[in-house]
């Protein structure tokens, strides 16, 4: 019951003490756990719901604390893994919700995206998306439901052992307050033509970005076009294996092509992957090869597969680092929103750097050809820029993201006389943090630094004493 929550803040183990009470319901379903975070798992007591809905059992009632000890009505791994994993999104017989127009679409569209002209496809995605604005869970422009949820989390920790503050390793090393990252998934051979110019564009503001290509059918993957993006310093990721949107169709299909998409990683020196248009199965990512993986957003109200992993922070599924995708995708503000603004991008990286998370974006090569398109990433570039100068962004490369995490779940923080200090590889980056309760709100410093991290409500009305 307590990985999770040590996992995500490295915090000394024996602020973790939770133990499950009563008798799990036998179905999982949908609750609340305070105010901001909607949970999906077995409770008990309590009536877990099939969907989410306005009036959704708030397990924070049943919160009690024992000594050091939080008595939980749940079990805090399983909600985490199910959110993460979009399990919520499935039955007990592991078929998605959805009904047979919309999976008649889904499959359509499918089917016959790779060979549709944007003009066309566009009207489809649309067609398919009707509705979306009226979806109230996950949530849109961003959702923090895991998130949420562990601060919450937290902040009972810090009644139970009532103490002043409890240390963790800061989420970015050198004390970052977030961090951003730029992918570019080249899905033509004119996207793959102007790579070259989108690298100049990256260069002209100082950002190195990845670039996710194709293996196989859509064009040509010479050695020298390798060379070119690696050479300049961006980093090559594998994306799909031929993009035709049905490498998840099925477990057997899955395993076939996977071998293929593994030995081509092999060949480009591939530490990422990314599935083709977001198609995803989170259960079946122990196959691929890879140190990490870039295919679940944070909310995919927006996508051709709908759900989300309700977090803007990175976390592991098994061996793989899950990179979520928390930014809307240039395809989608461009085509579906018919929006060539930066507003919404500038209001979810505000939401995001709020909260010290991931500001993580996909903006294809082949959207930004035209000139309208391309100037609207070269104001998002600007503004990247200008976040990294004023200290609030650290841009890096996806695997740079993925080296800092992993030596970040290696880390541990022990005690020093009367402090702490940070033991493990890499711990000359990492910085101790520190967790707080202030006039009932949970905050964050850094030792060291001046700078308020985060400051949010904790409910804490149900943390009551046994």
């Amino acid at each position: 019951m307590n990985r999770t929550f040590i996992d995500y803040y490295r915090c000394p183990e024996s602020f973790a003490n939770f133990t499950l009470i009563g008798e799990p319901s036998s179905n999982p379903g949908f609750f609340r756990f305070g105010e901001n975070a909607v949970c999906y798992g077995s409770i008990s007591p309590g009536f877990p719901a099939p969907e989410v809905g306005p009036n959704l059992y708030d397990a924070l009632a049943d919160v009690a604390i024992d000594g050091p000890s939080l008595l939980l009505p749940f079990d805090p791994v399983e909600v985490t893994e199910n959110l993460r994993r979009e399990r919520y999104l499935s039955d007990p017989h592991g078929d998605r919700k959805t009904t047979s127009l919309e999976g008649a679409l889904s499959t359509a569209y499918r089917f016959v995206r790779p060979a549709l002209p944007v003009a066309v496809r566009k009207h489809l995605h649309r067609l398919y998306l009707r509705g979306w604005e009226k979806l109230s869970f996950p949530h849109w422009p961003i959702d923090r439901t895991v998130d949420n949820l562990l601060e919450t989390l937290l902040a009972l920790t810090l009644k139970a052992h009532a103490v002043d503050r409890i240390p963790f390793i800061w989420f970015w090393p050198e004390g970052a307050p977030s961090c951003a990252i730029l992918t570019h998934d080249v899905e033509t051979l004119p996207g793959r033509n102007f790579c070259s110019r989108l690298m100049d564009l990256d260069d002209s503001v100082g950002i190195k970005s990845s670039f996710q290509i194709v293996p196989e059918r859509r064009y040509a993957v010479p050695a020298s076009f390798l060379s070119s993006l690696r050479d300049r310093g961006f980093e090559i990721n594998i994306h799909d294996l031929n993009h035709d949107g049905h490498l998840f169709s099925n477990r057997e299909v899955f395993l076939r092509r996977v071998e293929r998409i593994n030995a081509y990683g092999k060949e480009f020196a591939a530490r990422g992957f990314r599935a083709g248009s977001l198609y995803r199965n989170p259960e079946w990512f122990g196959a691929l090869d890879f140190a990490y993986d870039m295919s679940l957003p944070s909310v995919a109200h927006l996508d051709p597969q709908r759900g989300g992993c309700c977090t803007v922070l990175p976390f592991f599924i098994g061996r793989v680092l899950e990179l979520p995708l928390t930014a809307t995708q240039d395809y989608t503000l461009f085509h579906i929103l018919n929006d060539y603004s930066i507003d919404l991008w500038k209001r979810q990286i505000a939401l995001i750097t709020e909260n010290h998370g991931l500001a993580s974006f996909i903006v294809h090569p082949d959207y930004v050809i035209q000139k309208r398109a391309r100037n609207t990433y070269q104001a998002l570039l600007a503004h990247l820029a200008q976040l990294r100068a004023d200290g609030i962004l650290w841009i890096a490369l996806p695997r740079d993201v993925d080296r800092w995490w992993r030596e970040r779940r290696q880390m541990s923080v022990v005690p020093e006389g009367n402090g702490w200090r940070i033991e493990g590889q890499g711990k000359e980056r990492a910085r101790l943090a520190f967790a707080t309760l202030v006039d009932g709100k949970l905050e964050f410093t850094i030792e060291g630094q001046d700078t308020l991290k985060a400051r949010r409500p904790a409910s804490l009305a149900s943390g009551r004493r046994r």
